[in-house]
């Protein structure tokens, strides 16, 4: 297997300590637990995302596992600006805050919570459950256009995680460009749902839901390829991410690090598992291993 040359690296404007960052949503709801996963060798983490209102989310089942992967239809919920006092003791760390609003006033607003204790901020335009938020703005180029200029304008570190559940993800990737994105974050969960044949009604209390996991990863990597292919800043992979080969197989399809979710319920030691395998003192440099296998 290729083997990396271990030590921090630069990604977006941020500095990270390795290529591996915790996801959105995974462990991300208490600077404790940000702590936890930073202490156990991820390079970065990312918050829980965090709106302008307080939110309870959907009902439950709000989670359940599948073949090759996990649903989950959460709802979006987060504790709104009385999050802010969970990173207070994380300060200077890489910690990402996730964030998400109904229009672009509503990205400046939250983000403006943060400026002094986030490292960056990735906006959530991407959510497949939530009514209003996520995917409903990021399907719209326009519109992912218009958030990533409303929060890139405070000058810090912009990332924009993207829907797959588009025609064409390179479309809204390059419009998070035109808006001052420092980079992009492939992908998030694909739409999907599961029914009970014994209850015979929809498994989740929302009916729908995002699908991640294992089953992914083939979409991911297909989507951070054509990002590669579309845009010129760098490109964070995230999707079913669970050894250290998938790591460089998403660095060969044009990721300059990865973010790593589902398979931290399985494993909380992911990331010191996936950096012993990822990383020798004689492996090759990343920069040569980004984007190698296009053409």
């Amino acid at each position: 297997m290729v083997t990396l040359k271990p030590g921090p690296i630069n990604v977006g404007g941020l500095r990270l300590n390795n290529h591996l960052l915790l996801a959105a949503g995974i462990l991300g709801t208490t600077g404790a637990s940000l702590a936890r996963i930073l202490a156990s060798g991820a390079g970065g983490v990312v918050t829980k995302s965090i709106g302008p209102e307080p939110k309870a989310g959907h009902h439950g089942p709000c989670v359940v596992t599948v073949d090759g992967g996990v649903l989950n239809a959460m709802g979006l919920p987060n504790p709104s600006s009385g999050f802010t006092r969970e990173l207070e003791a994380i300060r200077g760390q890489p910690v990402v805050v996730s964030i998400f609003g109904g229009n672009p006033e509503e990205f400046a607003t939250v983000a403006g919570w943060f400026a002094g204790n986030a490292a960056g901020f990735e906006l959530n335009v991407s959510c497949p459950h939530a009514a209003g938020y996520g995917a409903a703005l990021g399907s719209d180029p326009a519109i992912v256009e218009a958030c990533t200029r409303a929060v890139s304008r405070l000058g810090l570190p912009t990332w924009v995680k993207l829907t797959p559940n588009v025609t064409d993800i390179a479309e809204c990737g390059r419009a998070a460009q035109r808006g001052g994105a420092t980079a992009i974050v492939a992908i998030n969960t694909l739409k999907a749902m599961r029914i009970s044949t014994a209850l015979r009604r929809p498994v989740l209390g929302n009916t729908f839901g995002g699908l991640s996991g294992p089953a992914v990863f083939p979409v991911a990597v297909r989507s951070v390829y054509d990002l590669y292919e579309a845009c010129s800043i760098p490109i964070v992979g995230c999707g079913g991410i669970t050894t250290a080969d998938n790591v460089v197989e998403m660095m060969m399809a044009g990721a300059s690090a990865v973010e790593i979710g589902s398979a931290v319920m399985d494993d909380i030691g992911i990331f010191a598992t996936i950096a012993g395998d990822l990383y020798a003192p004689d492996g090759e440099d990343p920069a040569g291993i980004v984007g190698c296998a296009h053409a």
